[in-house]
């Protein structure tokens, strides 16, 4: 039995060899700290770097079933928070596996949390802190240069299925880095992601409009946002501040996400101009 407290890192005599990867930004880290080569399989999120997409998917980091982690006989798994379903990872916590949650957050800081933990757990504490060190430095240019004042308000929307707008609240990864990019939210008064009303976008008339770019059920196209009756009637559409980016490029906050935010910064001073 391997249990492990939060973000802890298990003693061992050997280094793992045989790794799973449960969420994108792990993923991402793991190669950054170029330890991709001890990656025996990922989960659906893991989409970067295109390398990880040949790698064995053992499904969706939320929504996992025991079987099909084990199936890839991995000797380390880590796993980011909230990483589930919670009975999967009671099983997975009774194996005879090593299993470190690495923490999860939304700000400079929790992104060198990651890589500190993911650097520790596969022994290369030294690339590690190289690796946060690059990362914050890059974090910081890019963070100095997207102060506006006044900030632009920026609406994420993550649906518009049936035209019903599922966005985001306080506390959440969209609003992180719309923080980071020197924009706020421009929905407050909730928390995560929720449907809102139609009285709640117009009195929130944001500046810019922000989504994942993306295909299926849950995608908009720009014609849709600005024929829809009540997103149509906002500042942001009226002046085409329509910003899209890669969902786990924009939301992950793993070593790619200075890029993001500086992609954004200058997305969001187009959007005001």
């Amino acid at each position: 039995m391997a249990i492990l407290g939060f973000g802890a890192v298990p003693a061992r005599a050997e280094p793992a060899e045989r790794v799973l990867a449960l969420g994108g930004a792990v993923t991402e880290i793991v190669f950054a700290l170029g330890q991709g080569h001890r990656l025996v399989a990922r989960d659906s999120t893991s989409s970067f770097p295109p390398e990880a997409e040949a790698l064995p998917d053992v499904g969706y980091v939320r929504a996992l079933s025991p079987e099909g982690v084990l199936s890839v006989d991995p000797d380390l798994i880590l796993a980011i928070e909230g990483s589930g379903p919670p009975e999967t990872m009671e099983v997975l916590r009774n194996a005879d596996i090593a299993l470190v949650t690495v923490p999860e957050g939304h700000d400079a800081d929790a992104i060198l949390r990651k890589v500190t933990v993911v650097a520790e757990a596969l022994g290369v504490p030294d690339e590690g802190a190289r690796l946060a060190s690059r990362v914050s430095a890059e974090l910081a240019e890019a963070v100095a240069g997207g102060q506006a004042d006044p900030p632009p308000r920026v609406m994420f929307i993550l649906s518009m299925q049936g035209g019903r707008i599922m966005a985001a609240g306080n506390g959440t990864s969209a609003e992180g880095i719309i923080t980071l990019a020197g924009g706020i939210n421009a929905l407050e008064g909730f928390g995560g992601y929720q449907q809102v009303s139609d009285e709640a976008v117009l009195l929130a008339d944001p500046d810019v409009i922000l989504m994942m770019d993306r295909s299926g059920d849950h995608a908009a196209d720009d014609a849709e946002i600005l024929a829809h009756p009540v997103l149509g009637r906002t500042r942001a559409a009226e002046n085409g501040a329509i910003v899209r980016q890669p969902g786990l490029l924009l939301l992950g906050f793993g070593p790619r996400t200075p890029l993001a935010v500086e992609a954004l910064r200058d997305a969001f001073h187009r959007g005001r101009g």
